[in-house]
């Protein structure tokens, strides 16, 4: 659609990713507070579409990733400190949102303990790398941060995400079994976006 400058464009780009930013970040909340209260938020998503009020459905997850969402609406926070303005939603959703990956580990970690097992020395296999399914791309991935978490806490990380064939550096070895492998795991599994 034709617009009337190039800060019209680029802004209408910017509000289309903060717009994403916060509903991803609203549901990543909700998740974790339904969760806590033992209500199944995809459940509740589900039945919220069904109303015909113009609800768009939005999914939790461990994070954003990608080279817009977790990055252009904060060069908008920044740019709004020009003008004297707090983009308070969207430095909250950012906020949210770069929690999440502490949230999976912690999940896991849980998980690991209720089966007597600890996440120090534990094997973990990730399931999907890219920020996103069926790409190749992991820019800004949450991966990237799980990856880092569960090495911090000396788990023995590898991946399997069929196009990504570097994620995490150092910190995790691709595996090259298909999810149906996950079955004959040692102790742990998470899923990323691209891994849903």
């Amino acid at each position: 659609m034709p617009v009337s400058s190039a800060r019209a464009a680029e802004s209408a780009k910017l509000l289309e990713n903060i717009y994403r930013c916060v509903n991803i970040a609203m549901i990543n909340e909700l998740k974790l507070l339904f969760e806590r209260m033992g209500i199944d938020v995809w459940e509740v998503i589900q039945a919220s579409a069904t109303k015909p009020f113009g609800f768009t459905p939005f999914y939790p997850g461990p994070g954003l990733g990608g080279h817009c969402i977790p990055v252009d609406p904060f060069y908008l926070t920044w740019k709004a400190k020009q003008y004297d303005f707090n983009t308070r939603f969207i430095e909250l959703a950012g906020e949210i949102n770069s929690g999440m990956p502490q949230h999976v580990v912690d999940r896991l970690t849980e998980g690991l303990n209720l089966m007597g097992r600890a996440l120090n020395g534990a094997k973990v296999l990730l399931i999907g790398a890219a920020y996103k399914r069926n790409v190749e791309d992991v820019r800004e991935s949450p991966a990237i941060r799980i990856i880092q978490l569960l090495q911090e806490r000396l788990a023995k990380v590898s991946y399997y995400d069929p196009r990504p064939r570097q994620a995490g550096g150092r910190h995790a070895q691709r595996d090259g079994a298909p999810p149906q492998a996950v079955a004959q795991g040692d102790n742990g599994v998470a899923k990323s976006p691209a891994g849903r």
